[in-house]
């Protein structure tokens, strides 16, 4: 008898971790974005790792090769997307502000992009499908790890020609754009990196003479994790139209939202 109820009792507790680990919390964390980003970073890619002697953007980079169809950027992104909602979160731009991204380079037609944060390639591939010929998109990616995955997702969009991914820190690329890539100023810039960097590397870009008239800077994640110091710059420079475009944390319900920002030189 005591057996029995020492494995009822066992199954029992197993079935409740299992309910709330695949339905209660992810449902909870749709909801507040500090426990999404905890949940996902810090407590469910750890353990995935372990259990699939994986990583993250590894499983991410199967995912596109299993169900994107070579060369069509819009099925890698679209992979991409079908993996993080319904398999495994990762801090992409997301679907829905994916769309927003889409519409501003599509509004700008950039001939110079710059690209600060890759992780596995997902921003990049949209903003590269969206680019008129001869266009040159340049991406900082700190992470060696994650540069080498974003360029097998790249490359299976049919998009290596279109991109240089660069690794290594933004504060000590931006410096060297004008004389390693011969870029004279940059017609969009998007921010998606470390967001402690955000203001500074927007500094660093002005003060190296990137931008010039009508140049756009376009922020990912401005309310969360959120870019406080960023926000209030660049909403009280005179040197800038900001506009904020309100939206999610990817793929969840949590307010979040890109802010554009015209420079008027």
């Amino acid at each position: 008898m005591m057996w029995l109820t020492l494995v009822y009792s066992c199954t029992g507790g197993a079935a409740l971790l299992y309910a709330l680990y695949r339905w209660v919390i992810p449902t909870a964390v749709q909801y507040h974005g500090g426990l999404a980003l905890i949940w996902h970073d810090v407590i469910v890619e750890p353990m995935l790792d372990t259990l699939t002697q994986s990583t993250r953007p590894q499983r991410l980079l199967s995912a596109v090769q299993k169900n994107a169809t070579r060369g069509d950027p819009r099925s890698v992104v679209q992979a991409i997307d079908q993996f993080c909602r319904h398999k495994e979160w990762a801090m992409n731009v997301g679907d829905e502000k994916g769309c927003i991204l889409d519409s501003v380079v599509s509004e700008i037609n950039p001939a110079t992009v710059l690209e600060l944060g890759t992780y596995c390639g997902y921003s990049t591939v949209r903003i590269a499908s969206l680019l008129p010929p001869h266009a040159k998109l340049i991406t900082l990616e700190f992470n060696p790890n994650y540069a080498s995955i974003a360029r097998q997702v790249i490359a299976w969009a049919g998009l290596e020609d279109k991109v240089q991914l660069v690794e290594g820190a933004s504060g000590d690329w931006i410096p060297k754009m004008k004389e390693q890539f011969g870029v004279k100023t940059f017609d969009l810039v998007f921010l998606d990196h470390w967001k402690d960097r955000y203001l500074p590397d927007t500094k660093l870009i002005e003060e190296c003479g990137l931008l010039t008239k009508g140049s756009v800077l376009l922020a990912d994640n401005v309310i969360c994790p959120g870019t406080p110091d960023y926000l209030e710059y660049i909403r009280s420079s005179p040197q800038y139209e900001s506009q904020y475009f309100k939206s999610h944390l990817e793929y969840t319900k949590v307010e979040d939202g890109l802010e554009k920002s015209v420079f008027l030189g």
